[in-house]
């Protein structure tokens, strides 16, 4: 198949074009290098590279009409600055608006989006949460500007009448990933800096186990609309920290500092995965400890010069 992928040399893109690589597909990447790395995608016969952004509505034509993708994979998202709204509904709104009206022009026969489990707000009124529950509920109920900006997109692909895979996601880990705590973890204790956890709880997913679910969308499984895509387990923070240790091999001199949470943080958002467990005939394989040793063995053969969040008042102290 054709396939276009947004966001391509991101974390999840680039694994989602890996695989399709692998099986033969013809695979066209976007990508404005913002949170990318250009050393996250090999060169492939079957693999071309556009620098630019989705905000750029002409690109976007051009690359559309010119292509033909079958399947579009929205990968692409602005969260590198919390406090940029305007890249953020430039990026993930604009962008939106433009992928499907370009798609719609040669009949795209599929979209697969990624969206943030931020879109039901800071205070969710149930846990496990399932596919009913509203947008935004509760108090600090928008959250940031990429929970924003991200669910805006997601409403302006439900509006297009094109098929549509929306995958809701718990937090996705492993090589690549430059976002959230575990690259901080990293970051901070192999540098010998003093390090603290936020006293909150997490699902994390294994990202390869994320992309099998993907390439099942891609092959058509699936009804139009919304999934969760979850291990169904949340886990404390410092449980995350301490599966980092354990992968370093570092022990420590007094325990980890545990700091409370910011009001723009949430304490846990518990995805309840059932639906796509039963569609898609899928569940999370990987065990944590191993997914983070994973993740660990690349940034040291790798590096990190920089991570990312989309919240305030848990950045770098």
């Amino acid at each position: 198949m054709k396939i276009l992928i947004t966001g391509g040399a991101g974390h999840i893109g680039s694994h989602v074009a890996e695989r399709l690589l692998e099986r033969g597909d013809n695979v066209l990447v976007i990508d404005n290098y913002a949170t990318g790395r250009r050393d996250n995608l090999l060169e492939h016969k079957n693999l071309q590279v556009v620098e630019g952004s989705i905000a750029d509505t002409e690109l976007m034509l051009k690359i559309f009409n010119e292509f033909k993708p079958e399947i579009v994979v929205h990968a692409a998202a602005s969260y590198k600055d919390p406090s940029n709204w305007v890249e953020d509904a430039s990026t993930n709104v604009v962008g939106a608006a433009n992928l499907v009206t370009a798609a719609k022009k040669v009949n795209v026969k599929r979209i697969i989006y990624f969206q943030t489990a931020l879109c039901y707000g800071l205070k969710p009124v149930e846990q496990p949460i399932t596919l009913e529950h509203p947008y935004f509920s509760g108090k600090y109920s928008g959250g940031s500007s990429y929970a924003i900006s991200k669910t805006g997109a997601e409403l302006y692909i439900e509006l297009s009448g094109i098929d549509f895979i929306s995958f809701r996601l718990a937090n996705s880990y492993g090589p690549r990933n430059l976002s959230g705590p575990l690259p901080t973890f990293f970051s901070r204790l192999t540098e010998g800096k003093p390090c603290f956890v936020m006293d909150t709880r997490r699902d994390f997913i294994f990202v390869e186990d994320l992309v099998d679910v993907v390439i099942k969308a891609v092959n058509g499984m699936g009804s139009k609309g919304y999934y969760h895509v979850s291990s169904g387990k949340d886990y404390a923070i410092k449980e995350l920290f301490d599966a980092t240790l354990k992968a370093l091999d570092i022990t420590l001199e007094k325990d980890v500092e545990i700091r409370e949470r910011g009001e723009d943080d949430v304490y846990t958002i518990l995805l309840d995965p059932t639906k796509t467990n039963k569609d898609f005939d899928w569940k999370v394989s990987t065990p944590l400890e191993e997914g983070i040793k994973k993740a660990i063995e690349w940034y040291k053969e790798y590096g990190i010069s920089q991570t990312y969040t989309h919240l305030h008042g848990v950045e770098e102290k």
